[in-house]
């Protein structure tokens, strides 16, 4: 599905971010966007945080395509 695609990829965007603070104490998003507070910033965490939400429906979801592959 394309909303899984989506989902994954800014999933993928929040843990590189993450990582960037956690390693190097730079949050790539609040520089881009000028700021943590600054409104696209914030839009940026919220959808990156609804992803995440997405993504764990991916691990409880059997595609019959995986069936049919075994």
């Amino acid at each position: 599905m394309v909303i899984d695609k989506i989902a994954l990829v800014l999933a993928i965007i929040g843990a590189l971010n993450w990582g960037s603070i956690g390693l190097f104490g730079f949050d790539v998003v609040a520089f881009l966007c000028g700021g943590q507070m600054a409104m696209v910033s914030r839009i940026i965490y919220t959808l990156v945080g609804l992803a995440g939400l997405w993504c764990i429906s991916l691990l409880f979801r059997e595609h019959a395509a995986d069936e049919t592959a075994t």
